[in-house]
């Protein structure tokens, strides 16, 4: 089963969004969010563009 963890974690005066797949790659964003509300938004957006990593993921799937 594959997961991907959206977080938040303290940067500077705001909070930075990570995202983090279960294969153990992370991207975090090189900009921080006054919330962390806005850094999940801002873990998810990534998700969403990045749709290539999320196909990887019924790729293996399929082929356990």
């Amino acid at each position: 089963m594959a997961d991907v963890t959206l977080s938040a974690t303290p940067k500077g005066n705001g909070f930075q969004a990570t995202v983090t797949y279960s294969s153990g790659v992370s991207i975090c964003s090189a900009e921080a969010f006054p919330t962390k509300a806005e850094a999940i938004s801002a873990a998810a957006m990534k998700v969403l563009d990045m749709p290539d990593r999320l196909e990887k993921f019924d790729a293996s799937d399929a082929e356990d």
